[in-house]
């Protein structure tokens, strides 16, 4: 199996600086002025510092950063600079702070003990539940150098067959759980497929269970048995306000004070919501 070539200390810097980013984003800071101060904190022993420089000028000279992470090939992953350069585009179809948690949360799954599957699963479904486009995604996945040539080979054939056969198929055909059934039904113990076996035998399981179910229902199987990590999500828009929290806020005041005026008007005012209620000091007692 091929391995990540970057150091476990580079990835847990990684992980800090997306969410920093992040977090600061939300602050609205000026990005030039995040990255600076980002930085000064990043581990010098890294090359994550230089990275970082890097990003800097390219944001002053394009306004994205995405730009100098894809110039930046042997250091940031090939689907890193898809899912920044997909939330930075003019007409992007889902938010930055999603990219960014994206790549906080995949780097943090590969500074632990990550398995190739658990990857390919979390990026699929990043790219399934955020329309980043499967061409450009599943292209940037099986240019990634965690993974063998193998699973580089399969993940072009599920780019190219995607959408003839249902996706739990890919799994459950590639997984060791289908190989014990066709030994099984084969009466034969030494059978062998002629394919590679990139998946486990409860993922396989997994696998088979959702098939013709929708693809979102295995994942959510996979994070739940397996400890697979869990896709970042954007908030319906059904639960978010359309006003910052301030302004909305203002408009509840603004809300209660007519309300106020109208129970005036019809003679209908109950004031016993601002009534302070009277402290209970207990019943006098006889000596």
């Amino acid at each position: 199996m091929a391995t990540d070539p970057l150091p476990r200390e580079e990835l847990i810097e990684q992980v800090y600086f997306f969410r920093t980013y992040r977090e600061r984003l939300a602050q609205n800071l000026p990005a030039q002025e995040i990255l600076e101060t980002i930085r000064e904190e990043i581990l010098a022993t890294t090359r994550m510092p230089f990275a970082i420089d890097f990003l800097y000028d390219e944001i002053k000279l394009h306004g994205k950063i995405s730009t100098g992470m894809e110039r930046l090939s042997h250091y940031f992953r090939p689907f890193q600079t898809c899912v920044m350069s997909a939330a930075e585009e003019d007409k992007a179809r889902f938010d930055l702070p999603i990219a960014l948690q994206i790549l906080e949360r995949e780097a943090e799954y590969l500074s632990g003990e990550p398995k190739p599957a658990g990857l390919f699963i979390f990026q699929f479904e990043c790219i399934s539940r955020n329309r980043i486009g499967y061409e450009a995604g599943l292209t940037a996945i099986s240019e990634d150098p965690f993974f063998s040539q193998d699973w580089r080979e399969w993940v072009k054939m599920v780019k190219r067959s995607l959408g003839s056969r249902d996706f739990a198929d890919f799994v459950y055909l590639y997984s060791e759980f289908a190989l014990g059934e066709h030994r099984r039904q084969q009466r034969d113990e030494n059978a062998t497929f002629d394919r590679p076996l990139l998946f486990d035998v409860q993922e396989g399981r997994i696998a088979k269970a959702n098939r013709s179910n929708e693809p979102l229902y295995m994942f959510a199987a996979l994070q739940r048995h397996l400890n697979y990590p869990i896709v970042p999500r954007s908030k319906s828009k059904s639960d978010e306000s359309p006003f910052p929290p301030a302004l909305e806020a203002r408009l509840t005041r603004i809300e209660k004070r007519i309300q106020l005026i109208e129970m005036e008007q019809k003679n209908s005012v109950d004031l016993s919501e601002f009534y302070e209620k009277p402290t209970n000091f207990g019943e006098e007692t006889s000596p």
